[in-house]
């Protein structure tokens, strides 16, 4: 999982954005606010001071009179007379500019140029500006450490505040996670106060105790279903047996008989199977035996051929080389049952292909096929292919789950010469 996923990273991240961006606008508004009105201000005081030179002026034509004024320089020209202006300044109507010049050190600083013209005076006010640009510099400068600086702030308070919210949701998850690895459900709403987390834990104490209880239903009802099964189905095998014991049998009863016996084995195998996947239990033959898949395939090719029938079908198994795997014979019938009862029972004509070697099996048919988008959905519970008749579309899906249960595959897709091709791929030994 992401850092950047969990819920505590995203209040951390929340709170710090929200900081610095609350603290960046504050500044920048300060900036913005501060630069106006200093600009607003200056540039009326200079037009003001250059009104009030322009009128003493007025009143002191004399080329000695002295206006008193630090910091500022001014220059006038009499208006029709040669201007002793540069001529660039000469452009400017009556207001307030900035411009950059050569100053007293001879270098290039901002000065503020305020010009008034009327029909007897030209009066320039030449301001230097640059110790005010400056100041706004270093205000800039320790406005953006303030941010940085409160922007850390907001970070560590949010670190702190996100351990003290996600105390109990984190506690809850610790307890949801030692609960999952020790299989032992607990009641967890006495560990929390009434709020929110409190309300979550109690919903999810009572879903654990409505799954526990519908497990526990399912369980005791596989093994009291398993249970009665096997009693009629041993009768069953027995009374079969006997029957075929019998010397006067002719060979068509003989034959039905057998495929009693037959139904009755994979009956069995089938209660085994499901029984290992109710209880998601994993076993494999005592004393370390390994199951023989080439028997058990013939085995289900021998039980599934009723399924041929009087169809025109030849069915052919290849042996590449021998195969072992360490689970119940149930386990690998259940599941190559499936597989090639399928073949047999959707192939109308052609021919069967089982193929046993370097760790699985594969059944080839010359059946109506599927498309290549549906092979994955035909594992699904209830999913039936299109081109086939009727069906719970359970089969495929006991299979998957038994692979699943014991780390094989099994996968579907379409035969190149037509039909479709089935396989079983198994675990390789440990």
């Amino acid at each position: 999982m992401r850092y950047r996923r969990r819920l505590r990273s995203r209040i951390i991240i929340s709170f710090a954005l929200f900081g610095l961006g609350l603290t960046a606008l504050f500044a920048a508004a300060t900036i913005y606010m501060r630069t106006r009105l200093e600009d607003q201000l200056v540039n009326s005081m200079l037009e003001r001071e250059l009104r009030h030179f322009v009128d003493f002026k007025r009143d002191n034509p004399a080329p000695d009179a002295q206006f008193p004024m630090s910091l500022i320089q001014f220059t006038i020209v009499r208006a029709g007379r040669t201007a002793t202006v540069p001529l660039a300044w000469q452009k400017f109507d009556e207001g307030v500019y900035e411009i950059e010049d050569i100053g007293r050190e001879g270098k290039l600083r901002p000065f503020k140029l305020v010009v008034y013209k009327d029909a007897d005076y030209w009066a320039y006010l030449w301001y230097d500006v640059s110790t005010q640009k400056l100041g706004e510099r270093q205000l800039i400068v320790a406005i953006a450490a303030a941010v940085c600086a409160f922007a850390l702030l907001s970070l560590l308070i949010g670190f702190w505040l996100s351990a003290r919210v996600m105390s109990p949701v984190a506690d809850l998850a610790r307890r949801v996670r030692a609960m999952s690895r020790s299989g032992k459900p607990e009641l967890l709403r006495s560990h929390f106060a009434s709020d929110e987390v409190g309300q979550l834990a109690e919903a999810l104490d009572d879903y654990s105790t409505r799954l526990t209880e519908m497990v526990q239903r399912d369980r005791e009802f596989n093994a009291d279903v398993s249970h009665e099964l096997r009693t009629p189905l041993a009768v069953i095998a027995s009374t079969t047996e006997l029957l075929q014991a019998s010397p006067d049998l002719a060979d068509k009863p003989r034959e039905r008989l057998k495929r009693i016996e037959r139904a009755v084995r994979q009956c069995s195998e089938l209660i085994d199977a499901l029984l290992l996947l109710s209880r998601r239990e994993r076993q494999a033959p005592t004393d370390g035996e390994t199951t023989d898949v080439v028997k058990v395939v013939e085995q289900v090719v021998d039980s599934q051929r009723p399924h041929i029938g009087s169809k025109p079908v030849e069915v052919r198994v290849d042996i590449d080389e021998p195969l072992a795997v360490p689970a119940p014979s149930s386990v690998v019938s259940v599941a190559l049952s499936n597989l090639v009862g399928n073949a047999f029972k959707y192939t109308p004509a052609g021919e069967v292909i089982i193929t046993v070697g370097h760790g699985r099996v594969s059944v080839e048919d010359t059946g109506p096929g599927i498309a290549p988008e549906d092979a994955e959905k035909l594992f699904e519970r209830g999913v039936r292919g299109t081109k086939v008749g009727k069906g719970g579309g359970l089969g495929l899906a006991i299979v998957r789950r038994l692979c699943e249960l014991y780390g094989w595959k099994v996968s579907l897709a379409p035969r190149p010469q037509g039909g479709a091709t089935a396989t079983l791929e198994f675990a390789p030994p440990r």
